[in-house]
């Protein structure tokens, strides 16, 4: 799947990057305001929203779900909640799978009936799998083909009754998917997960008023949450995203001579696990004035170039950086030694087929790595080891863009990939960003 109006960008090796760089607003929790803001009752406001593709058509369909939805200036929003109510017209969600599956799971707790449809990329990915777990709601829906790819009717149940459901995949979008679903529901409903995802949904949820628990159970958790709930407005503060901040880390370690601060990232530790992993690789990122906001951890990373190894990036961390698989690959192309990357199933869902679309950027710049079942195996040669070169295929997919391009300011040769426009889906400042740390692209 190709874009018919590509913008290629090509990076290249330009000297150290320098400087601090302010990383936008969280995407996760700048959905969740976005929802459950439309859900309350009363005005909530944000401030720090990622002001991307993805929220903004996630604010589009809130908007015509019912709730009033204002801009006041950057990244500062107002959402005046109201009850919602079944649209005229399809719900365009644009690039957006965490808003539409998201507002999925509220429409079917409302009990109303709503169309999603999307961009190229997000009609061709599956959302049976959000969808059947919705069934224990009572939830209808007619999709294109088993994986249910949009265009998808969704047909909230009249009185929908609490349920006890058990989260199929490892997934924090069909577990929050099934928790705004219950919001609607009459009684306790029960969300386990055997393995922790994120947690802005519980997080977000509880701040909004709603009554929720959540008890260990082995390695998982069982979430308890009573409907219906009657959810209150509140100020929402985006911390910035690690995810995007991700790019421009990576970039740090792997340029010779860099050293970047990138101030307020969040530090929650289930969407830590980048982090985690590149200081076992013997990554230079010291961490300095941690502290909270709104329930949730951030801190100032200070990051210098560093000589890395690789390692054994084992199964369980997955769901802590499952986003951040295709930056770190290209970081173990200039790790010394093997870095093996297990349990990635859930890349195969994305807005491509990252697993094999990240082998292949890799392959195409000289890169040794191998795809294993679901794992992902990178040989790296150490510093100054990439070939570069190549033209990498994005599949309109954000990350793998940004990943290689990444690649390209610290590779003998400049890399290319075939399309950026989608960059603005989640990180439109991109670009101007790394220019201003010294990137080379062109």
């Amino acid at each position: 799947m190709q874009n018919p109006d590509p913008a290629p960008r090509r990076a290249r090796r330009a000297g150290p990057l320098k400087g601090r760089a302010a990383i936008p607003g969280d995407k996760s929790i700048s959905q969740r305001a976005i929802i459950l803001g439309g859900l309350a009752a009363g005005e909530t406001r944000i401030s720090g929203l990622l002001e991307s593709g993805d929220v903004r058509s996630t604010a589009g369909a809130v908007r015509a779900l019912g709730a009033s939805v204002t801009r006041d200036g950057p990244g500062a929003w107002r959402v005046t909640g109201a009850p919602w109510t079944s649209p005229a017209q399809p719900l365009d969600f644009g690039n957006s799978g965490t808003g539409s599956r998201l507002v999925m799971g509220a429409v079917a707790g409302q009990g109303i009936s709503a169309t999603f449809v999307g961009d190229a990329s997000l009609m061709s990915r599956p959302m049976a799998r959000v969808l059947d777990p919705l069934a224990a709601f009572g939830v209808a829906y007619e999709g294109r083909g088993p994986k249910a790819l949009m265009p998808v009717t969704v047909h909230g149940a009249r009185g929908v009754k609490a349920a006890d459901v058990t989260v199929p995949t490892a997934s924090a979008q069909v577990k929050s998917a099934l928790l705004l679903a219950a919001l609607g529901a009459q009684g306790v409903s029960h969300i386990r997960q055997a393995t922790l995802t994120r947690d802005h949904s519980e997080k977000m949820l509880a701040g909004f008023g709603a009554r929720i628990t959540v008890t260990p159970d082995g390695q998982g958790e069982i979430i308890a949450l009573e409907g219906p709930a009657k959810l209150k407005a509140c100020t929402v503060d985006v911390p910035r995203d690690p995810s995007s901040a991700a790019f421009a880390l990576v970039a740090a370690l792997v340029v010779p001579g860099s050293e970047i601060e990138l101030p307020n990232i969040m530090l929650n530790p289930r969407r830590a696990g980048l982090i985690e992993t590149l200081l076992a690789m013997g990554a230079r990122i010291e961490i300095a004035n941690r502290r909270t906001s709104g329930g949730e951890e951030i801190g100032d990373l200070i990051v210098r170039h560093s000589e890395l190894k690789g390692i054994e990036v084992p199964r369980e961390r997955a769901p802590s950086m499952i986003d951040e698989y295709p930056i770190l690959a290209v970081a173990a192309s200039f790790a010394t030694g093997t870095t093996a990357m297990r349990g990635l199933e859930e890349l195969r869902v994305k807005e491509s087929d990252r697993l094999e679309a990240v082998a292949r950027g890799l392959t195409l710049n000289g890169v040794s790595c191998a795809i294993a079942g679901d794992d992902l195996l990178v040989e790296g040669g150490g510093p100054d080891s990439v070939p570069g070169g190549g033209t990498v295929p994005t599949h309109m997919d954000h990350r793998i863009a940004m990943s290689f391009l990444t690649m390209g300011m610290a590779a003998q040769q400049p890399v290319t990939v075939d399309d950026v426009t989608m960059i603005a889906t989640s990180f439109p400042e991109y670009e101007g960003l790394m220019r201003d740390l010294g990137a080379g692209l062109e």
